[in-house]
């Protein structure tokens, strides 16, 4: 949790196991071949530093910083949020997945990225996978795999294969 991983090599596969509130957020420049994983954590740090990928305030621009030092181009890179379930019975203001999701949500409008797939909410944990040069992929725990959006050279850069909001 709170870790965050960028890799231009094709094959090269990110993962972010067991996100439960947690919101597994990608960000990619499919022409350049490069992907980038963050594992947020909560909303925001509140004063907090470290690590900068555990909250969204934090981790939005720290992953987009590395992967525009990776070889990243601004203009072409799209979002990927998987996560942000509701694991608890709670109140709607201590819905912390849905909290987390719309404050990557947020980062992201500052920052100019465009969200292009998203599978969020309900109540079940997911694992985030990212194969550089393959695909973005969602997996409910205990369910089937689900792809997100296509990394391969030649895709069209705005059709995500699935977007899903659970």
């Amino acid at each position: 949790m709170g870790e965050l991983a960028v890799s231009g090599r094709a094959g090269d596969e990110l993962v972010a196991i067991g996100l439960g509130s947690c919101i597994g957020l990608v960000l990619a420049d499919r022409p350049a071949g490069i992907a980038g994983l963050a594992h947020v954590v909560l909303p925001e740090a509140q004063g907090k530093l470290e690590p900068r990928a555990k909250f969204a305030d934090l981790a939005v621009p720290e992953l987009l910083d590395r992967v525009l030092a990776a070889g990243g181009v601004r203009r072409r890179l799209e979002a990927v949020l998987i996560g942000g379930a509701r694991m608890f019975s709670v109140g709607a203001s201590l819905d912390i997945g849905a909290r987390n999701a719309e404050a990557v949500r947020a980062a992201l409008e500052r920052a100019g990225v465009r969200i292009v797939a998203e599978e969020t909410g309900g109540n079940r944990g997911r694992t985030a996978r990212v194969i550089v040069g393959g695909e973005i992929s969602s997996q409910l725990a205990g369910g089937p795999r689900t792809a997100l959006l296509s990394l391969a050279a030649g895709r069209p850069s705005r059709t995500p294969i699935a977007v899903q909001v659970a």
